[in-house]
């Protein structure tokens, strides 16, 4: 039975604690309205094949090392790699991918493709994503696979962004406390 699935996940701008993150600090991000969309169907075999206007095509097997996947579709083996070890019936898929999140513009265009990746996942293996969770794979993606140290907070704020407010971020704990913005307030 095919299986076909639609995810998204925002870009992010921070306001307070740069670099605070990984030293268990506190963090005042928002997302953004550019954002990344994945459009996935289940395969009957264990490919994924992706496809992106600005950036072409991947493709892997579900088996193959994510560090040795060429491009950008090592975040996504990266994402699937780690979701399956932690238990996710990850099955092969394809996607066409699309984001207006502009690359390069310090507004984590890679924390949402991972976002965006794993809420589709989750989607496919038809259990409903916990977006902690998911977020953590992205981090550890970023860690372990791309090899930026980087914290948490670009994939916590683009998995939990509330529309019209920033999220404080105890970074020690992970709690989150939505903080809406000042009515007039554009970023």
């Amino acid at each position: 039975m095919w299986h076909s699935v639609i995810a998204r996940a925002p870009g992010r701008v921070n306001l307070i604690g740069e670099h605070t993150d990984y030293n268990d600090g506190f963090v005042l991000p928002m997302g953004l309205p550019f954002d990344t969309t994945i459009e996935a169907r289940s395969r009957s075999d264990a490919r994924v094949v992706l496809r992106s206007e600005g950036y072409g095509e991947s493709s892997f097997g579900l088996a193959d090392a994510p560090d040795e996947v060429d491009g950008w579709g090592r975040y996504i083996a990266g994402m699937a790699r780690f979701m399956a070890e932690d238990g996710l019936a990850v099955a092969g898929f394809e996607a066409s991918i699309t984001t207006t999140i502009p690359v390069g513009a310090s507004l984590s265009s890679s924390a949402a493709l991972e976002v965006a990746a794993g809420f589709a996942l989750c989607g496919l293996a038809g259990v409903d994503p916990d977006p902690v969770a998911i977020a953590r794979f992205g981090q550890r993606v970023e860690n372990e696979i791309v090899g930026l140290n980087s914290g948490i907070m670009d994939q916590l704020i683009s998995a939990t962004a509330v529309e019209g407010a920033a999220q404080l971020i105890d970074c020690r704990d992970l709690t989150l406390t939505p903080t809406p913005l000042p009515e007039g307030t554009a970023v």
